[in-house]
């Protein structure tokens, strides 16, 4: 334990220009946040260690299909949303607009659930964009460190 307490995180990620901690128990990913660059952290339970090599495999190789048992969060509506999310195939994006129409919702609402998702990377909101298939905001966030990892992230998917 440090001196600052014990870690929120039961495993930590280094990947290019940021991490992702990992927060689980045995059983469910209870959410995926990303950090800014700093040291990692070795996965304190079984399953914290699948979601690491998961992750890594992602950061390898953008086809890798993530099998994460996920706890289930969210309102009817957001987990509505993060299911479409999660059908956009790699190397194509939606825009938030595209995802409103089909749940027959208005796209600031499909903004405000993407922003909600506990599962980033796995569950992949880094492929919605804006109107006119601009950025967006990313993580609740509309510029800094987190646009610049929508940024890598989609870069990585278009190899």
């Amino acid at each position: 334990m440090s001196a600052a307490g014990p870690s929120p995180w039961q495993a930590v990620i280094a990947a290019p220009g940021f991490r992702l901690g990992v927060r689980c128990d045995e059983v469910a990913l209870h959410g995926i946040v990303f950090l800014p660059p700093g040291p990692v952290q070795a996965p304190g339970n079984a399953l914290a260690a699948a979601a690491a090599r998961q992750l890594a495999a992602y950061l390898a190789d953008p086809e890798y299909a993530f099998a994460l048992p996920l706890l289930p969060l969210g309102t009817p509506f957001q987990r509505r949303v993060w299911q479409r999310i999660a059908a956009i195939p790699v190397h194509q994006t939606r825009s938030y607009g595209d995802i409103a129409r089909d749940l027959g919702s208005a796209a600031r609402a499909v903004g405000q659930a993407c922003g909600r998702n506990p599962y980033p990377v796995v569950v992949p909101c880094h492929r919605v964009l804006a109107a006119a298939y601009g950025l967006g905001g990313f993580a609740r966030q509309r510029d800094g460190h987190l646009l610049d990892v929508k940024r890598w992230l989609l870069a990585h998917e278009a190899r």
